[in-house]
């Protein structure tokens, strides 16, 4: 008779050979009963079997999931409900992702306090966040690029929501391959911050990441952010000279980025976004809130362009006044454009080690509303991340 037990973190079977791996036993637990004593011997496929079912658990029949959900707008923190929801199915292009991490944007509190409504209408109850890391555990229909067992890093749609939970589902063209030695933590910032600063600094300026371009001296304010700390970096490996801004305890981060010159956007120079060297900026990235176009306007160069990742109502009437006077200085709007490829870029950029993500703080999925606060609070340094 060969019986199973979890004894020092292992599932053992008496008469066996090799214990499953600990990692794997407290899912094994819960899924069999102790007395297996209708298991065949211990083979190697066995074995294999099992460290399928306990990787891939929907497999053995588990169709629950511990996610976080909130029923209606506004609430903040304390409307996130830990809940246990049916485990998603992947529909045509789709793929569904056991998550081994997501991370929070400001983008998602705002839509739980009505700020983007009615750009972005919920459906409740919605389970927040969208940048998401994990393994690929299912495929739908007309996959070609993954398959069951791959690192992934994706973008869940936001209109449906889905990342703070234990599985998610992403369109196929929003997801991109990461190598399993790649922590997904270092990929989870990936999918809206890193991709928003790769949209601005090669798209709306025109950087060139190889550094063959013109140079440019560019400015990045909020700089130790979560997509400004990007910017920074990826600014660095095109053919720029980066100013940038952040508070007084981040200087010395954001010059490990690689910036030229940091500035502590409470002092006087700071506050007038001007450069200790005395340089017009070509670009800005602007990554902060509440600075006029004023402000900016007297540090351009002549065909200088502010790119606003968050533009409001008033970016948007200067950016249309800007077009309509023919002005050689512009105020760009980013609405950024998720692609697969540009993520892929972006993960192979970490796997070289030219780019990283700065991270803030890690959270528990149980602690979601921890995370979610201090995100609300708007001095994260980085990412803010959460693992299931």
């Amino acid at each position: 008779m060969h019986t199973g037990s979890c004894r020092g973190g292992s599932f053992h079977f008496v008469g066996g050979q090799n214990p499953v791996p600990p990692s794997q036993c407290r899912y094994l637990a819960s899924c069999y009963p102790l007395n297996v004593s209708s298991f065949p011997p211990p083979t190697h496929l066995t074995l294999l079997l099992l460290n399928t079912f306990a990787r891939f658990p929907i497999l053995m029949g588990k169709n629950l999931m511990h996610a976080v959900q909130y029923h209606s707008y506004g609430g903040g923190p304390a409307a996130l409900k830990h809940v246990e929801v049916p485990i998603p199915t992947p529909s045509k292009d789709e793929v569904l992702i056991k998550l081994e991490a997501a991370s929070v944007n400001p983008f998602d509190w705002k839509v739980q306090k009505r700020m983007l409504w009615p750009l972005f209408p919920l459906k409740f109850p919605y389970i927040p966040c969208s940048d998401v890391a994990g393994e690929v555990v299912e495929v739908g229909q007309g996959v070609k690029k993954f398959k069951p067992g791959d690192k992934v890093v994706g973008l869940v749609n936001p209109f449906y929501g889905g990342g703070l939970a234990e599985f998610a589902v992403v369109k196929e063209s929003t997801a991109a391959s990461r190598a399993p030695e790649i922590p997904a933590s270092q990929c989870a910032g990936l999918p809206v911050a890193a991709q928003t600063a790769f949209q601005a600094v090669t798209q709306s300026i025109g950087i060139k990441l190889n550094g063959s371009g013109e140079r440019k001296n560019i400015l990045i304010t909020a700089a130790s952010g979560g997509v400004g700390h990007y910017a920074v970096q990826l600014a660095k490996l095109g053919n720029t000279h980066v100013t940038a801004t952040c508070g007084a305890r981040n200087i010395e981060l954001v010059k490990s980025l690689g910036a030229d010159e940091v500035i502590d956007y409470k002092t006087p120079l700071g506050a007038a976004l001007k450069s200790p060297s005395g340089k017009k900026y070509d670009a800005v990235i602007h990554c902060a809130t509440g600075i006029p176009w004023g402000t900016f306007e007297p540090n351009l160069s002549s065909n200088g362009k502010v790119v606003d990742i968050t533009p409001g109502t008033s970016a948007m009437m200067t950016f249309a006044l800007k077009k309509l006077t023919f002005s050689r200085k512009q105020l760009v709007p980013l609405l950024l454009i998720p692609k697969g490829k540009n993520l892929q870029i972006l993960v192979n950029l970490v796997k070289e080690g030219k780019l990283k993500t700065v991270i803030d703080s890690i959270y528990p999925l149980s602690k979601a509303e921890d995370g979610w606060a201090k995100s609300i609070d708007g001095h994260a340094t980085g990412k803010i991340i959460f693992e299931p």
